[in-house]
Order: structure tokens, then sequence, then C-alpha cells
């Protein structure tokens, strides 16, 4: 069970977001098809992945933005690129282009502080562009908790389409990083769950001048947590499944 859309379509073109998710997948393009063994790539990642180690003492520390834009195989890319096309951009539209371009390196770098806080002398690189998408989301929900989000449901061979409220949706992605966090050992496991908590929460934080200048609480109870302007409806085809009617 997955997102694919939102009901919130932009006023104007998200150039910022079309070029992130364009960098992204050149950057991942660029090394993923050149480097000619898994020794070579775990080498690449050494160097240009954040390890909580390094920067701790001073090296590498350029890795903290480079980490950023790299990821570990097509799934994590391809699942990355998603969530910040759903969100990122009508976070982008409230923001500007330039000031959301700071913002998502700004929760970035958020993602990697609570990383490296939580085991600052780890020596696995973390790479991906999760912990500034988290952050995406979590301005999302702060600036539009009740927008309509369509979720992927896959049961086995059912699949169906649920349109369900952002804070739903966002609320249970952001309670399994910090459970999965809260039992998963930071030294393993594969996947940096603090990190995506440290984003949210820093992207909640940074998105809240703008919640301000909309009106703070005044916002909501002009929008009641939907978009201010009218929502995309998208026409949901039936399923060519026959359906036997029980006798």
């Amino acid at each position: 069970m997955f997102p694919i859309r939102d009901h919130n379509p932009s006023g104007r073109t998200p150039v910022i977001t079309y070029a992130l998710i364009a960098v992204n997948i050149a950057v991942f393009l660029a090394y993923w098809l050149t480097v000619p063994s898994d020794y070579a790539l775990a080498v690449f990642f050494n160097r240009w992945g954040l390890i909580p180690g390094a920067v701790v003492q001073g090296y590498q520390v350029e890795s903290v933005l480079t980490s950023m834009f790299l990821h570990g195989g097509w799934m994590h890319l391809a699942g990355n690129m998603l969530f910040l096309w759903i969100f990122g951009d009508n976070m982008e539209d409230e923001m500007g282009h330039l000031p959301f371009l700071v913002f998502y390196l700004a929760a970035g770098l958020a993602a990697a502080a609570l990383q490296v806080a939580a085991d600052p002398m780890s020596p696995i690189p973390m790479v991906g562009a999760s912990g500034a998408i988290a952050g995406v989301m979590g301005g999302y929900l702060l600036l539009f908790p009740r927008a309509k989000v369509d979720v992927l449901f896959i049961f086995i061979i059912i699949f169906r389409i649920f349109p369900i409220p952002a804070w739903i949706v966002l609320g249970v992605w952001v309670a399994v990083q910090m459970f999965n966090g809260a039992v998963t050992p930071t030294d393993g496991g594969g996947v940096a769950y603090l990190a995506h908590v440290g984003g949210f929460i820093g992207g909640l934080v940074l998105t809240v001048p703008v919640w301000l200048r909309r009106g703070g609480f005044g916002f909501w109870q002009r929008t009641h947590g939907t978009p201010p302007h009218p929502e995309a409806e998208y026409a949901i085809s039936r399923s060519s499944v026959p359906r036997v009617p029980r006798r």
C-alpha cells in the first residue's frame, strides 16, 4: 500500500521539483551504469555517502550534501522520486522556487543531523534523498492535512485505489519510521529511519513560517485543511474483471 498521486494541483510549473528529480536520476545513472563492480560501488559510496564517523571528525563534510543525490538501487530511486513528485509541487507552489530549494536542502541537513547524532561513530555510509523528501512530506502535512491522497492498495491479486486524507497517509508513514527507528539498531538494518524522522520534523518546523504567513490557525479554518483551490478529480476506470454475484 503506497501513495500514487494527490488531488492537490499546483498553480505553477514546479521547475525545482522537476529539476531535483532530473538531477537525482542523472546522478544515479551516471554511476550505476559505469561503476564496474560491487566493490567499486562500495568504494564510491564510502567516498560520497554520508559516514557519520568521518563527518564528526571533520572529514568528507561535503558528503552531507552529495549523499542526498545518491541511491542504492532502482527501487530506492523510484520510491523517492515518486514521493517527491506527489508532494513537492505543492510545497514549491506555496514557498516559491528558490525558497523551496533552500527548504529541501535544509530538510536534508536536518535528516543527516539526527542520524549522525544517533550514532556519531558509525562507519556505514548513508545515501538517498529520503531525508529531504521526508521534510517535504512534513511541510505538506502542516499545510494540507486533509488533502486527498490516492493510495494503491495491493492484496495478493486485488488492486484498489482509495483516496485517503494526507494526515492519515503521512501520519502512518512517520509513525512507522519512528517505530522502526526505535527497534532497529542504528548500525544495521539498511534503512536510516532516524534520518526520515529528522527530515520530517525538520520540514514541518521549517514550514511553520509559511503557515503563519498564510494565517496559521486562520488558514486551517478557511481551508479546513484542504487545498485552497479546487481539487483535482480523477476518473478511475472500472475493473475489467467480471463480477460474479453470490447466489
